[in-house]
């Protein structure tokens, strides 16, 4: 392989050698690999395809292509991020999540894949409550809505992909999204208004339930809570601890202070026979379980698990029993 340049990094100046798409390709990764990136190399192919505008089989197509001056002085800045273990998806400022296209950055937690099962199992129930005939008792004296008339609040919605995901595929009318951080609320208008559905999720500051009037009812609560010990802080990678959002990745001292607090409070904010969601961490999910089935108040408590076979799912639909918010 060609020799580092003297200042470490792809630069444009005369030389034998230019900076083909492979060559910089293959450098990168050595140089992010060397940083301790463990997908250094197909980080060093997202990077560069981005700023060619190309997707990656295009840009092997065009493998022995020079770089021009202008890619090479974006390049370099986009790679110097990566190197700081700053998450791919903040330095692109893209993350794909099921057909969606979302805009990320720092301050917002990143969609990943265990949420698009999060989202699956709501839209299975959202379709078998459409499929019930308009009129029919549902259970707890919960008469079936009309079509399209089901409602959602995603709590903690972060970039908005979930709400999203589910305003896009599923038979909801509208959403409400709820976040403490005003970076995450307004990547999640970007992300509503770029998809021409600023008319159907609503987006409202503060905590958890907080946000919630005391009159509305949802047919659907869900969340990606907060659900990773303090003890395991140490565990987590440097993308993750040193640059995504504490608030939404830690739950207290056992990761399930959160998910207490959602359990206790969705009740109120439920329609009798509504369901509540929640994506839970590796080894939770039979402690919520048992959470949702203590007291009785829901009932149908289930555990899925996501595409690697991992229990990160629980889900249940309210009794209907009439409290009020806060009790």
């Amino acid at each position: 392989m060609s020799a580092v340049p003297a200042r470490g990094l792809p630069e444009a100046q005369p030389q034998s050698e230019p900076w083909t798409v492979l060559r910089t390709m293959l450098w990168s990764a050595d140089y992010l690999k060397a940083k301790g990136v463990e997908s250094a190399r197909l980080d060093a192919e997202y990077l560069l395809a981005h700023v060619l505008g190309l997707g990656r089989l295009e840009m092997y197509l065009q493998h022995e292509r020079p770089l021009t001056s202008r890619e090479l002085d974006e390049f370099r800045p986009l790679l110097k991020r990566r190197a700081k273990r700053e998450p791919l998806q903040y330095v692109l400022g893209r993350q794909a999540f099921r057909s969606l296209d979302l805009k990320v950055g720092p301050g917002v937690l990143i969609p990943r894949p265990e949420t698009e099962q999060l989202v699956q199992v709501v839209l299975e129930w959202a379709r078998a409550e459409r499929a019930t005939p308009v009129g029919v008792d549902v259970g707890a004296g919960r008469a079936r809505p009309e079509p399209a008339d089901l409602t959602g609040l995603d709590v903690g919605t972060g970039s908005g992909a979930i709400a999203l995901a589910l305003l896009t595929e599923g038979p909801f009318e509208r959403f409400v999204g709820t976040d403490v951080s005003a970076a995450a609320l307004g990547l999640a208008a970007l992300n509503r208004d770029a998809l021409g559905l600023n008319e159907r999720l609503e987006l409202r500051a503060g905590g958890l339930l907080e946000p919630v009037q005391s009159e509305e009812r949802f047919d659907v609560v869900v969340s990606n809570p907060p659900y990773v010990s303090e003890q395991d802080r140490g565990a987590l990678a440097p993308e993750i601890v040193d640059w995504e959002p504490a608030e939404a990745l830690f739950g207290g001292s056992d990761g399930l202070s959160v998910i207490r607090s959602l359990v206790a409070g969705a009740g109120a904010c439920l329609r009798p026979g509504g369901l509540l969601a929640l994506e839970v961490g590796l080894g939770q999910a039979k402690a919520v379980a048992a959470l949702m089935e203590a007291g009785g108040l829901y009932r149908e408590v289930q555990i899925r698990r996501d595409l690697a076979g991992k229990e990160r799912i629980v889900a249940a639909t309210w009794s209907g029993s009439n409290i009020e918010r806060g009790a």
